[in-house]
């Protein structure tokens, strides 16, 4: 017996030697990440290009920073796939606290930089931190830990239900008071999945999504810019050159891409019409000039990535692997969440609402959280497939020791 151990020891050692400068083992994932930000920086070069040039008299001003944000958010991103998921579910609760307190600080009228009515970015000099960006990812990080350390709990009583929701509560209403009502939608949405997926009482999850959605209308009622957004989507060409100016200008780009778009860099409507082209309403464009072909390979890349989320989650879960699981569940319903949502917003099929297209819209929070996202999902499969490979080694050993 002791000689069988001791070949299972050797083959685990052996196992780690092989694969320890095996940095991404899901090559197909790796390729559709980069593909998705490259592509994304290419387009908003294409869509800001007359804005640049108006305002700061520089044509590839925009994607310029774009690709500085992408070059240090892949630097982070190799930094979070370094880092194992033992350390991440450890200091989640660590993460989700600190995110609580930027979004305290973001309030503060010394501390926060107010940019269209709205106080969500932090300055900090070199760099302006938009901290809902930070607690997209953290929520996933904490929750996805204490599903592990409390599901029993989360199942059958309402206080292990309660605690998380209180906590996630609390993060939506201070992004309410930013206001960023799509990244609170965004956070609240995410967490509830993750906690029906965990297996939370059906009964509970109702009441939940009926007082969140009770929540929601109300403030859409009580809120007079909310309003006029809700009923300019309704009904955008009624209000063509007040509130539904930006959604029918992005359904007008929309409409004249066609089946092969208008050609890369000849968008009319990113010239003067269509506000927010190279942030928000960045798919308006890219449809305008790459038609339908472009919009099927967009939402090919991100229903792959969604996808291999979701198989990951089921693989996680057959190994035994609960955090892991969580994390990738949680991932992959914020990323095609929030994509949806944003092409929604440009088609006119959801309310307009400023929440940008995962690592493809301009912005620097952006680009640098969902690069380091994206780095936490590479290591959540790298380290599936490490346990996948020491366990057919395992195997492979005991065959050898008993034929």
């Amino acid at each position: 017996m002791s000689a069988v151990i001791s070949r299972v020891a050797k083959a685990r050692v052996s196992t780690v030697k092989v694969h320890r400068d095996s940095k991404f083992s899901d090559h197909a994932l790796l390729v559709c990440i980069l593909a998705l930000g490259l592509f994304g920086a290419v387009m908003i070069a294409s869509a800001s290009m007359a804005f640049a040039q108006r305002t700061y008299l520089s044509p590839f001003y925009f994607v310029t920073r774009q690709v500085m944000f992408l070059g240090i958010g892949c630097c982070l991103g190799v930094l979070a796939f370094r880092v194992p998921l033992s350390l991440w579910e450890k200091y989640g609760p660590h993460l989700i606290v600190a995110s609580m307190i930027g979004l305290v600080l973001v309030l503060l009228p010394f501390i926060g930089v107010k940019v269209n009515g709205s106080r969500r970015w932090i300055d900090l000099g070199f760099f302006t931190v938009q901290v809902s960006e930070t607690v997209k990812l953290f929520v996933i990080v904490y929750l996805a830990g204490y599903l592990v350390r409390r599901g029993h709990l989360v199942k059958t009583t309402f206080g292990g239900f309660g605690r998380p929701l209180l906590l996630i509560l609390i993060a939506c209403f201070l992004l309410i008071l930013e206001p960023d009502f799509g990244a609170a939608v965004v956070v609240a949405a995410t967490a509830s999945l993750m906690l029906f997926v965990a297996g939370v009482k059906f009964s509970q999850f109702v009441y939940l999504i009926g007082a969140l959605g009770a929540l929601g209308v109300s403030l859409v009622v009580y809120s007079p810019y909310r309003l006029e957004r809700f009923s300019s989507f309704i009904d955008p060409f009624e209000h063509a050159f007040e509130s539904g100016y930006q959604l029918t200008q992005s359904l007008i780009a929309i409409g004249m891409g066609g089946i092969s778009g208008v050609g890369f860099g000849n968008s009319v409507q990113k010239m003067h019409f269509l506000p927010e082209a190279h942030t928000d309403f960045l798919f308006a464009v890219l449809s305008e000039e790459l038609g339908l072909i472009g919009i099927i390979f967009t939402i090919s890349l991100y229903v792959f990535i969604v996808g291999r989320c979701f198989f990951l989650s089921k693989k996680a879960e057959a190994q035994g692997n609960g955090f892991a699981g969580y994390i990738a569940l949680g991932i992959g319903i914020w990323i095609g969440l929030q994509s949806f949502i944003n092409m929604g917003v440009s088609m006119g099929v959801l309310p307009t609402k400023g929440i940008t297209l995962p690592l493809m819209s301009y912005g620097g929070s952006s680009a640098v959280v969902f690069a380091i996202t994206f780095g936490l999902l590479l290591r959540v499969e790298w380290e599936l497939a490490q346990r996948e490979r020491l366990a057919l080694r395992a195997g492979d050993a005991l065959r050898e020791a008993y034929p």
